[in-house]
């Protein structure tokens, strides 16, 4: 593919060389009075972080990147925010890998393959009244490389076959992308969002497992609510809805 892909306007954007990590760079910089909307990335991450506080091995040559928001929108709507985060991934690595098959496995984990190439994670900070001051969306794509002997098998880029691009040039694809997807959620709703998600769904209507923090449950992916909850059917007359947790297949 080419490189062709637009800045979108009203984003700002800063590059390091190392950081500890983007994400706690949006902390601090939140913290210090940035509004954002900002992109921050760095060719190489120290102390990189994916959910429940799981290491994420951040080497130069991927893709290590965090948008800092201060969105005008209710909390409890604030989650939808890693689905659309989760197209804009998916459309990015599209573009470099048309012929794989890319999916989405809740909550906000990208595969290609059936392997995880690229993971998201947003945080917050609220401010009286449970208001949510500022948002973190942290985007990790495996461009040339991915760690082995993980618990749910990984890949990247180079190890599908692809020519390894800039991370500064996926970063643009990244940030266009998210633009698109950020206005319909804006502009229409959680509705479009989820049902472009649902298109994408590893495992939809498939047996998994759902392991959650103080149990593990089986049943059939039937879908996501209009809150972004997984929907397990335990049984004939049982569906359960579930906030958070990891899935297996």
């Amino acid at each position: 593919m080419t490189d062709d892909a637009a800045w979108p306007a009203g984003y700002a954007l800063i590059e390091f060389d190392c950081l500890d990590s983007t994400n706690q760079e949006a902390r601090r910089r939140a913290a210090a009075g940035e509004s954002g909307p900002l992109w921050i990335c760095a060719q190489r991450q120290t102390a990189g972080r994916g959910r429940r506080g799981r290491d994420w091995v951040s080497p130069a040559g991927n893709l290590a990147a965090t948008l800092l928001l201060r969105p005008q929108a209710p909390a409890n709507d604030l989650a939808q925010l890693s689905f659309v985060a989760a197209l804009a991934t998916a459309d990015t690595i599209c573009r470099y890998a048309p012929s794989e098959r890319i999916e989405l496995k809740w909550p906000n984990d990208v595969l290609a393959g059936g392997e995880k190439i690229a993971g998201i994670l947003l945080e917050s900070a609220s401010s009286g009244h449970a208001a949510v001051s500022w948002l973190s969306i942290g985007v990790g794509i495996n461009l040339a490389y991915h760690p082995d002997g993980t618990e749910f098998p990984a890949t990247s880029l180079a190890a599908l076959g692809v020519a390894v691009p800039p991370a500064s040039a996926v970063l643009r694809c990244l940030a266009e992308a998210w633009a698109k997807w950020y206005e319909i959620w804006r502009g229409r709703g959680f509705a479009d969002i989820r049902d472009a998600w649902l298109a994408r769904a590893a495992g939809l209507g498939r047996r998994i497992r759902a392991r959650l923090q103080n149990e593990e449950k089986t049943g059939v992916f039937e879908g996501i609510d209009l809150s972004g909850a997984l929907l397990l059917r335990e049984s004939h007359d049982a569906v359960r809805s579930i906030a958070a947790g990891d899935v297996y297949f």
